[in-house]
């Protein structure tokens, strides 16, 4: 099992939107990192590995950091669908989509292209355990 760490000079030439040194200073990626690498484990595993597994914490470190901008610039993320100055009311569109997860990561492109990544590397479902034979049509060896 390889850890991936983070490399500030690929990330910024792969996504040159955070090419700037002096508004993402190479600390607060690596914050955004180290956050993407609770949601997903930095260590190469059965689903997720080698250059998936680095873009995949690529993508969800440029999609913090997209957010956190958002965010920062005094916006929310979401579709606002009207808004009242008198006593302030704001009504944002419900989530489109079926989890909370998916729609967190729809509010940006860098999360669309990692839910894109993620839904592609588990395609068929993961198999944990059990006898050979319950993964498949056949027995070992070919036998019904």
């Amino acid at each position: 099992m390889s850890l991936h760490v983070f490399d500030p000079t690929a990330f910024r030439a792969q996504f040159t939107a955070f090419s700037n040194e002096t508004t993402y200073p190479t600390p607060t990626l690596q914050g955004y990192w180290d956050m993407a690498s609770e949601i997903i484990a930095p260590y190469d595993n059965f689903a997720l590995c080698g250059s998936a597994l680095q873009l995949a914490l690529n993508l969800l470190t440029a999609h913090q950091a997209q957010l956190f901008t958002v965010i920062a610039a005094g916006n929310t993320p979401g579709v606002m669908t009207g808004a009242t100055e008198g006593t302030v009311s704001i009504s944002m569109q419900p989530p489109p989509t079926k989890d909370g997860f998916t729609w967190w990561l729809s509010t940006s492109p860098y999360g669309a292209q990692l839910r894109a990544l993620l839904v592609a590397k588990s395609a068929g479902g993961f198999y944990i355990g059990g006898a050979p034979e319950r993964s498949a049509f056949r027995k070992v060896g070919g036998a019904f």
